[in-house]
């Protein structure tokens, strides 16, 4: 899908019904395998990759109905931990997240003896797993993968021991793979990272009850000895979603927006923090929670944007630098991205994709291995279409760039990964076209 963009008129919006949190949504799938009873969910993601963990989890023994307008129940298999052998591969798509932390829930198992191929799209499959393969080979997981450590994986369930791991990345889905294959270690799990990254599996397995100690930046897993407590949970607001909003406000002058019903988890909101560092008025009203998350609205307002440098708690604004690095290009001065490598990685090299755009639309920008530099000067119209690289990130963000001057998109089809009705929610706040 290419679309033609209009600049943005000033907006004051109050928006709801945003996409429910992507991490979330993975994490109440395969958590509900792990309980005795069945739960409920309310308002799950129905994005691509959340899609790919629900087809998965039931091939693997999860039953799932519909309750209610917007609910599932999901009952977990009849014996705890006992999971069906798939007759076919389990196709994680483009789901980094289903592959990383599926290879540790299946690697492990103290009565079973399954195989499970994981295999992914061309895109993951070119995207590394040596991250999460290296410290579950230490606890004894039998994987096989293709040569530098690429999908398809083989993975034989086996009995695995414990494991003191000091991970040399914050990676919430290396400490999530290492959680859910000790929950079946014969020992217990002593993990610890730079610092903290994502901590929604941490949090939702001392919300269910499981045997966990946190100290953050590191925590300790014992084995679990029961099923977990069963749950219902109403998923709020992607922040990563909702953060496209809060750029819209920062690239069209006199706008404001409430995003309701948004999750605040402190690992996730880091990307409105830099807004505000950058000058933007940012403000949070908690008004609930979801386990030991919390639910709140953000509140965002236009000002002008000052030049900002960005070199620690990478891993919590991986998915939204190509978004703030839009925000960057409108500061007044020169902004740097260091430490954040991992952008080559994703769906697209996403240092390279995110600055071939950026300089279509007449921004100076500089690439270094790890990160990049902007310096801000407002977008020019692009003489020729932006392109998406097929990346739903790039393509996020760059249509909310299109909103300060105007002009062309090319393959906004993959949205569809995180953000499924982007497009009527763009609505509220400009026009456009199918070209």
């Amino acid at each position: 899908m290419n679309l033609h963009i209009s600049p943005a008129k000033p907006f004051n919006l109050e928006l709801e019904g945003l996409p429910a949190d992507k991490s979330l949504s993975h994490r109440a799938l395969i958590f509900a395998l792990l309980c005795e009873k069945p739960c409920f969910v309310e308002n799950l993601l129905k994005g691509a990759d959340c899609l790919s963990t629900l087809n998965i989890v039931k091939t693997l023994g999860l039953k799932v109905q519909k309750h209610g307008a917007n609910g599932l129940k999901l009952t977990p298999p009849k014996k705890f931990l006992h999971f069906n052998e798939p007759a076919k591969p389990l196709n994680c798509n483009n789901s980094g997240t289903s592959m990383r932390l599926l290879s540790g829930l299946l690697s492990s198992s103290q009565s079973q003896q399954n195989h499970y191929i994981l295999i992914g799209d061309k895109s993951l499959s070119q995207r590394p797993m040596g991250r999460v393969i290296k410290p579950l080979a230490q606890m004894g997981a039998q994987i096989r993968a293709r040569a530098q450590n690429l999908a398809p994986l083989s993975v034989l369930s086996a009995p695995l021991k414990g494991l003191n791991y000091a991970s040399p990345i914050a990676s919430a889905q290396v400490k999530s793979a290492l959680l859910l294959a000790s929950l079946q270690a014969k020992d217990p799990l002593h993990f610890s990272e730079p610092h903290l990254s994502r901590d929604h599996s941490e949090r939702a397995l001392l919300a269910l009850g499981a045997p966990i100690k946190l100290t953050p930046p590191s925590l300790t897993l014992e084995p679990l000895q029961k099923p977990l407590e069963s749950f219902s949970w109403s998923i709020p607001a992607d922040p990563s979603s909702a953060f496209y909003f809060a750029l819209a406000v920062v690239l069209v002058p006199n706008s404001s927006i409430l995003l309701k019903g948004v999750l605040l988890n402190p690992s996730r909101i880091e990307a409105f923090k830099v807004l505000e560092q950058m000058g933007a008025i940012v403000c949070y009203q908690q008004r609930g929670q979801m386990g030991a998350e919390p639910i709140g609205d953000i509140y965002i307002q236009h000002s002008p944007l000052k030049a900002v440098s960005i070199s620690t708690n990478i891993a919590s604004l991986i998915d939204e630098l190509p978004a703030l690095a839009v925000a960057m290009s409108v500061a007044k001065g020169v902004s740097v991205v260091a430490n954040a490598e991992e952008l080559r990685f994703k769906e697209s090299d996403r240092i390279a994709t995110t600055l071939s755009n950026l300089a279509k639309m007449g921004i100076k920008c500089k690439p270094q291995p790890d990160g990049f530099s902007i310096t801000g000067g407002g977008f020019k119209r692009p003489k020729e279409p932006l392109e998406s690289f097929k990346d739903h990130r790039i393509a996020l963000s760059f249509a909310m760039a299109l909103l300060s001057c105007g002009g062309d998109l090319k393959g906004l089809e993959c949205v569809a990964i995180s953000f499924p009705h982007f497009l009527d929610l763009l609505e509220c706040i400009t026009h456009f076209k199918e070209i």
